[in-house]
């Protein structure tokens, strides 16, 4: 083999080696995020990373309700963060954020990162997500932070089906229904005395060892206990 094809075969092999390093190393960043889709929006700003950004609405487009934000937030700075607030760009929506504390401001510490969307995890919640966003466009969200400033993303809006199910909005709570509202007709203690009656002085139910009144019954304890 001549000098000049061994040298080209070197060439190739270490481009074939490098390709598959640098697919292994996505593959590790995206396990370590959110698992979701490795292709979803990044950006850098200052010791700000912001990764795998998504807007996700109701799974069904008559359906009203919340829509949230979700992603994970770097920082790689030496000094704690505080995300202050999200904004749609161009649109007029307003962004309830809530730290997996459930009270509180939302920090991000040094050297750490904070995750958006999910249980347990922080949230960041459109009340009315349907009046501002369309399933299938990229919307502009700008993330303001505390010493960094404005970080600003385009975030892929998403239904909640499917890979982001999980990540999804909780659904509208639903009416009650009229079984539940309407008052109860079993129960109602019998007059004593009466013919065909089934309750009983609450007296006489004490004297047998049975519960009197406004104690729980056998079968609420069970219920109870369930």
């Amino acid at each position: 083999m001549s000098s000049s094809l061994r040298r080209g075969t070197l060439a190739a092999s270490a481009l074939v080696l490098s390709i598959a390093s640098l697919s292994a190393c996505a593959a590790g960043n995206s396990a370590q995020t959110l698992e979701v889709k490795p292709d979803n929006a990044a950006t850098s700003v200052g010791d700000i990373k912001l990764q795998n950004m998504n807007v996700i609405t109701q799974p069904d487009l008559d359906a009203k309700g919340p829509a949230v934000i979700t992603g994970k937030l770097f920082n790689n700075g030496r000094k704690d963060q505080t995300l202050r607030a999200i904004s749609l760009v161009g649109k007029n929506a307003t962004v309830k954020i809530t730290p997996a504390s459930g009270s509180g401001q939302l920090v991000v510490p040094a050297g750490g990162s904070v995750v958006l969307g999910g249980k347990g995890n922080a949230s960041a919640v459109l009340p009315n997500g349907r009046e501002a966003l369309k399933d299938g466009e990229q919307q502009k969200l700008s993330f303001d932070f505390s010493d960094t400033g404005a970080v600003n993303i385009g975030a892929f809006v998403v239904p909640a089906k499917s890979f982001f199910k999980e990540w999804g909005p909780e659904a509208p709570s639903s009416a009650p229904s009229q079984s539940a509202s309407a008052p109860a007709q079993a129960g109602k203690p019998g007059k004593p005395g009466a013919e065909g009656s089934t309750g009983a002085p609450g007296g006489q139910q004490s004297a047998e060892g049975k519960p009197g009144a406004g104690e729980p019954s056998q079968g609420g304890q069970q219920h109870a206990g369930h």
